[in-house]
């Protein structure tokens, strides 16, 4: 195999409860994180050394993207000589709270070792994953988990719970301004709200072993921090709300959105959309999508 095209997901949280600032600076936290349908897409070609080429101009593709650390993660902890060009088609937005460039670093690793031959297992793969950024790891199972420790602690959701998300349809929307992740937690962290690990445990345990729909499970802890700072955010979800009948959420830390959509009789995809970009303005991304 000289040629690996993998799928890079957008992942949403559902349930994001931010319990305590660490004393290593990063935060402890409780999630439900899934997959989407709507992703990028990766390109691998055996290449004598590493290089990353992308459709967006705006993207860098020097040494600072995860794509090409994970592709040197990858080498280093394989020994394998040589390195591939890698080719990056780029739908996810930055500064989203998608998960966007820690799906890329998965991706590269899983198109680097499919045309490795496979040397690295699930348990290595998953350190290597850990290792690159707080959020990797949620990419490797293939479907909704839950998330604890900075992130990197990943846990499939039990069959049953997995079952009330799997395919479900979602709005994603975002508008034209991005969220800086390291702003937003330190934010947080001044103003030292956040929902104790007690509770956030509690909340979780109480929706996995219960059969209550999806939409009981939405938390977003970040919600106040974003939408203090940038309140055009607030002022669409609740118009979503109440014109449709949806349960839209913050993903994240922002600043994109979504909002899962009911299984009969959704609203239709253009007035939803036609909505968003009334509020947000012409630039504001709207994709319709399902769970993975």
């Amino acid at each position: 195999m000289s040629t690996v095209e993998v799928f890079s997901p957008a992942k949403i949280n559902l349930f994001l409860a931010v319990t305590h600032r660490r004393a290593d600076g990063f935060h402890e936290l409780v999630s439900v994180a899934a997959p989407l349908e709507w992703g990028d897409t990766l390109r691998a070609a055996a290449a004598p050394d590493f290089t990353l080429a992308c459709d967006q101009p705006a993207l860098p593709v020097d040494e600072t993207n995860l794509v090409l650390r994970a592709a040197r993660a990858f080498a280093a902890a394989t020994g394998r000589p040589g390195g591939a060009a890698l080719a990056l088609t780029k739908r996810l937005p930055v500064g989203a709270g998608f998960g966007g460039g820690s799906s890329n670093a998965v991706a590269t690793l899983r198109a680097l070792n499919a045309l490795g031959g496979e040397p690295l297992g699930a348990p290595a793969l998953a350190a290597l994953a850990g290792g690159l950024g707080s959020d990797c790891a949620l990419f490797l199972p293939g479907g909704p988990v839950a998330m604890r420790g900075r992130g990197e602690r990943v846990t499939p959701l039990p069959a049953g719970a997995a079952s009330r998300l799997r395919g479900r349809r979602v709005l994603v929307f975002k508008p034209a301004f991005a969220i800086s992740t390291p702003w937003a937690y330190a934010q947080l962290a001044a103003r030292a709200d956040y929902l104790p690990a007690a509770e956030a445990e509690a909340r979780l345990a109480a929706w996995l072993e219960g059969e209550a729909p999806a939409e009981r499970l939405l938390y977003n802890g970040m919600e106040g921090v974003a939408f203090a700072k940038f309140p055009a955010l607030p002022v669409l979800l609740r118009r979503l709300e109440e014109r449709f009948a949806l349960a839209p959420r913050l993903s994240g830390s922002g600043s994109g959105c979504f909002a899962l959509l009911p299984d009969r009789n959704p609203p239709p995809f253009a007035v939803l959309a036609a909505e968003i970009r009334e509020a947000w303005g012409p630039g504001a991304l709207a994709v319709e999508t399902r769970l993975a």
